[in-house]
């Protein structure tokens, strides 16, 4: 009888042990993709604001699911260094201080062996590093597709020798949302008009709750607050469906809402070598 017991209390033991150690299904780690000094930013809220300067950051992400893993977003080139360049006419300064290359290293993740390349648009703060994924598919929607490898990037505002080593045989092309690994745990969220086809990102982690990453959907807090569109937007229109379409899938999941370029919130999120789950 005592045996029997010991048995069942062994049993019992093994069982829990292996609960507590199950790997999360999603993990999420934050890393700092570059700093942006805007000198006017009013580019970013046309007749508010104007002349004043603000500090914007960067932001790219590393999800591992059970079943691959996917980058999302890659932030301005590690090639700019703390010297950084300037854009928009002189109205930022761009600068990389942690190389995403390095901050990958730290985790000992190889970026070859990721499976997918989500960028939420084509912009070169978000494809900067988006050569070192060359083996990833990429998820794209139709409409950025045709703008990012058509006769002109250049004239949406995307630089295509940021991502010219992807490999074009596995790009995916999406026509609207799209389940990565098909349990809704990791999922892009059409949301068009910042560019032709700009898409979010929504997260369904076991610990933290549900999360939507913003892509460029608004660029700072106060912009979100007032539905304030930048003046380099592709479309205006778009932009505020998609915003309403967003904020209302936002509610209704409960989700936490990170503004991708906000310095102050993001200041708030733990950043890798730590990790969400």
């Amino acid at each position: 009888m005592k045996l029997k017991t010991f048995t069942i209390a062994l049993i019992s033991s093994v069982l829990l042990s292996a609960c507590s150690s199950k790997q999360p299904d999603v993990t999420l780690h934050v890393f700092n993709c570059g700093n942006v000094e805007v000198r006017d930013i009013s580019i970013f809220s046309p007749g508010v604001d104007e002349g004043e300067t603000k500090h914007l950051t960067n932001s790219c992400y590393l999800i591992q699911h059970n079943k691959g893993s996917m980058i999302w977003d890659t932030g301005l080139a590690d090639a700019l260094g703390s010297e950084g360049a300037e854009a928009f006419g002189g109205k930022l300064k761009l600068t990389v201080t942690h190389p995403l290359s390095d901050q990958l290293a730290a985790i000992n993740i190889n970026p070859e062996d990721i499976n997918f390349i989500g960028i939420s648009h084509f912009h070169g703060d978000h494809t900067g590093n988006a050569n070192l994924f060359g083996n990833a598919s990429l998820l794209i929607q139709q409409a950025e597709y045709d703008a990012a490898f058509g006769e002109d990037p250049t004239k949406f505002g995307f630089n295509p020798p940021s991502y010219a080593q992807l490999d074009k045989s596995k790009i995916k092309v999406l026509n609207g949302d799209h389940d990565v690994f098909g349990d809704g745990k990791v999922v892009i969220k059409s949301a068009p008009g910042h560019t032709p086809g700009h898409q979010v990102l929504f997260l369904n982690l076991e610990e933290t709750g549900p999360v939507v990453l913003s892509g460029d959907l608004y660029h700072f807090t106060k912009n979100r607050e007032h539905r304030r569109v930048p003046s380099f937007n592709f479309d205006k229109e778009q932009t505020l469906a998609a915003m309403e379409v967003i904020e209302q899938f936002t509610d209704a999941k409960g989700a936490q809402f990170w503004i991708q370029h906000d310095k102050e919130q993001n200041q708030t999120i733990k950043h890798s070598p730590e990790f969400y789950q």
